[in-house]
């Protein structure tokens, strides 16, 4: 049982739908729709510090990224096809990477949303209207590009499992969630049980032990899954409002046992779910 007991309200100058949410250490990022800013919050008091400015940056951001060895955060741009850097350091510079300049004989825009970091401190991109997700390096060389096969059309967010494979959420009615190899090839879908179905699977995140989080948007819940895809149940939440509203973004604190779940409906706010056994 997991219990939900506080949340940070959308108010003031911060009202807005949550579109993504990241943290690192006593950090929690919080980015907005249509904004060019990103709040960062004590994860103690959950008070409003400071703002990060990402000047350049369209009208919708699906995505961050913390990432401890580099100290920095990454932010996906849909409207630009591009990632923004910011060093999490007094100046905040920045700076940012085209994912459409790769040349992979597409012409159509990769539209990134979902952005995670993996053990060996790369980026991995979801490109959602590309089909496909990239792994680039902290300034923007790219890694490797994998090539989605048939049953993954358009990916929100990629996570590699210790297994070295990756589990993606596809943004869609029915919804999907499946795990990959390297080369794209699917290794386990979800098989959803009646009255389960995904409907729009949007964040999705990972614990030590591969439990996999997905924020299951339309159905206004949080499903949890194994590694196979499995087992699934929802999560049970208890607070004195503790409904979730188009669940957008999802964030693991594995540090204080906790988990973030942004709103992008409803009160606009951020759930600080505690009690997670990781």
């Amino acid at each position: 049982m997991l219990t939900a007991v506080k949340c940070i309200p959308a108010k003031g100058k911060g009202k807005g739908r949550v579109t993504a949410v990241t943290s690192l250490g006593d950090d929690l990022f919080v980015m907005r729709l249509g904004s060019k800013t990103v709040e960062v919050y004590d994860a103690e008091s959950l008070s409003l510090q400071r703002e990060i400015e990402v000047r350049e940056l369209g009208s919708c951001c699906w995505g961050l990224a913390a990432c401890s060895h580099h100290q920095c955060l990454y932010v996906s741009d849909t409207d630009n096809d591009s990632v923004h850097r910011a060093e999490l350091a007094a100046s905040n510079a920045l700076t940012k990477w085209s994912v459409s300049s790769v040349p992979r004989g597409l012409s159509s825009a990769k539209q990134p949303k979902g952005l995670s970091v993996n053990e060996a401190r790369n980026v991995l991109v979801a490109c959602h209207n590309a089909k496909r997700i990239q792994e680039h390096r902290t300034n923007g060389d790219l890694v490797r590009e994998i090539n989605l096969r048939a049953g993954v059309t358009s990916p929100w967010h990629a996570v590699q499992l210790s297994s070295g494979h990756y589990v993606v959420s596809q943004n869609s009615s029915p919804g999907v969630v499946c795990v990959i190899k390297a080369d794209g090839q699917v290794v386990h879908t979800c098989k959803c049980e009646a009255g389960m179905n995904l409907m729009y699977p949007t964040s999705v995140a990972v614990k030590k032990n591969d439990m996999i989080y997905v924020a299951d948007s339309a159905n206004d819940r949080i499903l949890t899954m194994d590694s196979s895809l499995k087992s699934m149940k929802e999560l049970t939440l208890r607070a004195d409002d503790a409904s979730i509203h188009r669940p957008s973004g999802l964030c693991l604190d594995e540090s204080r046992g906790r988990l973030y779940v942004g709103e992008y409906s409803g009160s606009y706010r951020v759930l600080v779910v505690d009690s997670v056994k990781l």
